[in-house]
């Protein structure tokens, strides 16, 4: 059974919203590194639409500083799956998926591999409350941004994790990651 993985950036103060995020050279490196890891990538419709501009084979990468075109190498080739009521089809090496959450996401870790990474911000919200989560990292960047959308907003009840690794980054960031807490 291959784990689900969750990143995410996030401010101080619980900020998701990637404007509020400096990206630097240490941080793509270890996403970079991140994905690599992953046999799959899973996203809701905002998070694919969003990365898919970004990184995907029409993105202009030429336009992008350097140390970024690893990152671009990872993703663009990955295998995705999209999770949307609203979408028809998909490209971009994805798979769309429709239907029951749960089931849909126990058959993806039902797979063998190394592991599925999660990125966004409601997709998350949801599996998160679905218990199918097995590894949060948070990415905790020294800026306040003062604005949200907030991490984990509207999560019906605390969902208590234990701390297995933490990164420092020279610019201060820190890598926080995390595991569910077991009873």
């Amino acid at each position: 059974m291959r784990p689900l993985r969750y990143t995410i950036n996030v401010t101080l103060d619980g900020c998701v919203d990637h404007r509020a995020i400096e990206p630097d050279t240490d941080t793509h490196q270890h996403a970079t590194a991140a994905l690599r890891r992953a046999d799959a990538l899973l996203f809701g419709r905002v998070t694919y639409e969003m990365m898919e501009a970004a990184w995907g084979p029409h993105a202009d990468m030429a336009a992008m500083p350097a140390w970024t075109r690893p990152f671009h190498e990872v993703i663009d080739p990955a295998k995705k799956y999209v999770v949307s009521s609203t979408l028809a089809a998909v490209d971009w090496n994805a798979e769309l998926i429709t239907g029951d959450l749960a089931d849909s996401v126990r058959r993806l870790k039902a797979e063998p591999g190394e592991g599925l990474y999660v990125g966004g911000v409601r997709l998350p919200l949801a599996l998160a409350e679905l218990g199918l989560i097995d590894e949060y990292e948070f990415l905790v960047h020294p800026r306040i941004a003062g604005y949200g959308p907030k991490l984990f907003e509207g999560l019906p009840t605390p969902l208590d994790l234990r701390l297995v690794n933490r990164h420092e980054f020279g610019s201060g960031a820190v890598a926080l990651t995390y595991e569910p807490k077991t009873t």
